[in-house]
Formats: structure tokens, sequence, C-alpha cells
């Protein structure tokens, strides 16, 4: 007999969403099943960031859509972490470069940016006609950002910058790149413009996860940056942590879109799927692994779901987002694995799914603080005890 439960949604989750966000969920999903899905594999294979989607992505309001006014959409959070799950449902690439241009450009230039700032970047980000990328990581410090090297002095009416970043998301397409650097005034961010001297973004070749994303190292080499391009409203390391939590506040919505992906597909296969006379989801061990799956799935999808509560009612706290972020990346990370596990050896190919989430997930599990780094944050909280 079927069940009357949706099998990737056992607790009625959509049941508790408004109207505007099931209808932005339902918007983004289409355009995932009708844009992405039919190109995301050969670009995955190809190394290809599919760049013709963002005038599509632009036209929804996915970019900067929980900013007021510069022309963007103005949605709750909870709409937008519906808009992270559903594209990385497609790919982890697609949903990175959203979160980047959102959370990390968008979201500084709005919170810390000059009126002039905002105006001549926010509307043309929110038209996907220019594109940015965030440089905090560098080569040497990783989870540590604390340790940065990259840094800037004043010369006259400008600032002289250098140093390096790495592993930075759309930089080699960015037409701006918001910059940290340590100054005598503290840590400030710089708005450094695409072809400004000195200034380069090579893109990172070979890897093998993110395919479908762009991933550059930044570097600054005496390059000049008027003070009209200085970020007026941050000058510590707060600045650009409050902007990963952004970040990673998405994040923690994404990856239940890659487990949904990976156990739809996978319910499919065991249906047909026969082996000693029966099929697969006929056998209690792989009943066993499929329930197991959809326990933390649902586990993922009230946190998720609780956390953009707590956000709309600006009642969020940052280890939170660590709960979230290190609960749910990881259960994504598991289930991928699982189904490439249960696929056999069909599970190593590109037409299936799970291999390619798998391979993005390890990325995810990594960036905006490692599973290390949140679990060092909620220690945190429970003892009082810095363990960095």
């Amino acid at each position: 007999m079927a069940s009357s439960l949706n099998p990737l949604d056992l607790f009625d989750i959509r049941s508790e969403l408004s109207e505007e966000e099931a209808m932005v969920q339902d918007t983004v999903a289409r355009f995932v099943d009708d844009q992405v899905l039919p190109i995301i594999r050969e670009c995955f294979e190809k190394h290809r960031f599919p760049k013709e989607l963002i005038p599509g992505i632009a036209q929804l309001g996915l970019l900067g859509s929980s900013i007021d006014g510069y022309g963007c959409a103005g949605l709750n959070a909870v709409s937008y972490g519906l808009i992270c799950q559903e594209l990385e449902r497609g790919d982890s690439g697609l949903r990175s470069f959203v979160s980047v241009q959102s959370s990390l450009v968008m979201y500084p230039i709005y919170s810390f940016g000059s009126e002039a700032q905002k105006q001549r970047w926010l509307p043309a980000m929110a038209r996907g006609e220019a594109l940015g990328c965030f440089g905090l990581t560098e080569p040497h410090g990783g989870s540590d950002p604390g340790n940065m090297k990259t840094h800037a002095k004043r010369q006259g009416g400008d600032w002289v910058l250098n140093g390096s970043k790495m592993w930075i998301t759309n930089g080699s397409v960015a037409d701006v790149a918001v910059v940290w650097a340590r100054t005598d005034e503290g840590v400030k961010g710089f708005l450094v413009e695409r072809g400004t001297k000195g200034f380069d973004a090579p893109e990172i070749e070979n890897k093998m996860s993110l395919r479908a994303s762009v991933t550059s190292a930044l570097f600054f080499d005496n390059v000049r940056v008027p003070e009209a391009n200085v970020l007026p409203g941050v000058s510590s390391l707060r600045g650009p942590l409050s902007c990963l939590s952004q970040a990673r506040y998405g994040i923690s919505w994404g990856p239940i879109g890659a487990a949904h992906a990976c156990l739809k597909q996978l319910l499919e296969y065991t249906e047909t799927r026969e082996l000693f006379g029966r099929p697969l989801s006929h056998t209690q061990l792989v009943q066993a692994r499929l329930a197991d799956m959809a326990r933390r799935i649902t586990t993922a999808q009230l946190l998720a779901l609780r956390l953009g509560r707590l956000k709309d009612a600006g009642r969020l706290h940052p280890t939170q987002i660590s709960v979230a972020k290190w609960n749910n990346v990881r259960m994504a990370l598991d289930i991928a694995r699982d189904c490439r596990d249960l696929l056999g050896g069909a599970g190593i190919s590109a037409e299936y799914v799970p291999v390619r989430h798998m391979l993005n997930l390890e990325s995810v599990i990594t960036y905006e603080g490692t599973e290390s780094v949140h679990q060092l944050v909620v220690g945190k909280e429970l003892t009082g005890v810095s363990a960095f």
C-alpha cells in the first residue's frame, strides 16, 4: 500500500509555510526542473559555470532576495532558505553562486556601505548585470581568519592593498571583489573592481568538487583603492564574520535539496532494480537505510525551519546557525554517500545524481566553517571556554 505521507516531507513541513513562502519554493523548483537539471550534469563534467542561467535567476528576484529596496525582492529569511534548498537540489555550485552574490557581497554593501556604494552596486547586482566575490580566506589561513596577512596602507587619498586570497567563489567572473584586509585602523572591507592595476583573479582548475562553479585565487600587488571604495561601516573582523553568518544560514537549508535529489532518485531505483528475485525496496536492509535517510532529512528540515523563524523574529544566535550548518551538511553528505553505495556500480556514473552531490558536498562541509569549527563554536557556547 502506498504511503499517505510525502517521502521527502514526512512531517509535512510544507504546511508550515506561508502562501508567499510556498510560492517562492514552487517558482524556484520549476526553474531548477526546467532550466538547471537539463544542463547541470554536462556543466559539472566539463567544469563549466552556466552563466546563461544568471538572467533567469535575477528575473526571479533570487539575488539579494532578503534586501529591502535597491531593486531587491525583500523576501523573508525562510523564503531565502527555500531558494537555497531548491537551487542546491540542482547543484551546490549554483547555490554557491547565489549565496556569495547575496550574502557575501550584496549584504556587506547593504549593511556597511555608503549610500553611493549601495546605489552603484546593489541594483545592478540584483539584475545580475554585476557579479561579486568575497575575499576573506587566505592560502595559509583557512579556518583562522584572524591570521590575515593581506594589508592596506593609506597613501594620500587612496589605500594601497597587498596580499592574496584563496578558494574564492565567483572570483574570475566578478566585477567587484569585497576584500578584507588589515589596516592601522582595524580590519576594513575594500571594493576592488575588475581591471584595477595590480589585481589578478586566476581560476583554480582541476577541481573534483563544485565543478559547475567558478573558484579562484585573488592577488593584490600594490593595488590602489580610492577612499570611496572603502566600506565605511566596519573596522573589525566582526564585519566579515557577520557576512559568514548570513551565508551559513543559507547553507543550512541548501543541502536539504541535495539530499532530496539523492533520496528521490534512490527510491525510484530500488523500486525497479531486482536482485535475488525481488526489488531492492522489498528488503529489510534497504528499507532500514532508506528510513534512516528520511529520519535525518526530517530532522534537518525542522532545524532549518526553526532557524528561519528565529531569524525572521530577530532572535537568531550565531551558535544556532553552527548547529544547523554542522548537522544539515553532514546529513546530506552521509546520505549522498549512502545513496551512491546503494546504487551499486551505477552509483559512480554521472547518470545518477548522488556522486555529483557527494563530491560537491565535500566542499560545502569545508567552506563557511569546517565541521570542526562549528563543533568548537557549540562547545564554547556550552562551556564558556574557547578551545580554538
